[in-house]
């Protein structure tokens, strides 16, 4: 494949990305693509119940053209600024763009504007907030709930116990369309430790779609354990580097508790 892109590429473009990015990242979602579908025949299920959401995070945006010129559309920030960022300079790509990280209430006023889903949802003060400005926009906003499976303090998320009073109220906010639950596994060398998390998260699902029936989805696994949390029920997974390659930043400027 060769990208018809007219992109002047920096010395530290190419460093990092490679003479032409679509190649490498279309051969780098193949490889990711062919490791879900591994994952999904060794757990028994069926390829469709899974979903890649590419987490596109440090990857410049004249960068970006070459991921969309390799098929990638779905697009995962978990910066609100830089995604703002990017959305503003790739406006003419029919991008879906999806923030995956913590979100002060000051900020919703933006992503209500350009986001189609949330996935980091974690008090009724930010629902609140959310469902204001959508309802001003006249919009709807795909969300996912975030849950602190792992225990951290420094991870955001609710607590468990405090799942099912707060999806309970979910129908309050009607603009709000939930679709499951999230969750940051523990950063660990230990799978086992990695796949309590997915098993906590999805018993939880099992339990909020008692009373919320849309909550049926689980946003799990990330780059270094996406193949695990695939077997242990996840719908949606959040790859970045395995297609873009290492960032240039540690994780935990995005991820916090991740050292």
């Amino acid at each position: 494949m060769t990208s018809p892109l007219k992109v002047d590429l920096s010395p530290e473009d190419i460093a990092r990305f490679g003479n032409d990015p679509t190649v490498a990242f279309a051969a780098n979602l193949k490889a990711v693509q062919e490791r879900i579908a591994e994952a999904c025949l060794r757990s028994g299920r069926p390829l469709g119940d899974v979903r890649l959401l590419p987490v596109t995070k440090t990857v410049p945006a004249h960068i970006l053209r070459f991921a969309f010129a390799a098929g990638i559309s779905d697009f995962g920030e978990n910066k609100l600024q830089e995604a703002r960022d990017k959305q503003t300079a790739l406006a003419d790509l029919a991008i879906r763009w999806s923030i995956i990280g913590h979100l002060q209430t000051n900020k919703v006023k933006y992503i209500v504007r350009f986001a189609s889903a949330f996935y980091a949802l974690d008090s009724f003060r930010l629902a609140e907030e959310l469902n204001r400005r959508l309802e001003a926009q006249g919009r709807d906003l795909d969300v996912f709930v975030q849950v602190n499976t792992s225990g951290e303090a420094s991870k955001y998320g609710l607590h468990p116990d405090d799942l099912l009073p707060f999806v309970e109220r979910l129908s309050a906010y009607p603009r709000l369309k939930p679709q499951g639950l999230m969750t940051l596994a523990i950063f660990s060398a230990d799978t086992e430790r990695v796949r309590a998390c997915f098993r906590l998260l999805r018993r939880l699902r099992d339990r909020a779609v008692t009373v919320h029936p849309d909550l049926t989805q689980l946003s799990m696994g990330m780059s270094g354990d996406y193949e695990a949390a695939i077997e242990e029920g996840a719908n949606v997974v959040r790859v970045g580097q395995a297609i873009f390659g290492k960032r240039p930043t540690d994780d935990s400027f995005y991820w916090p508790g991740l050292m």
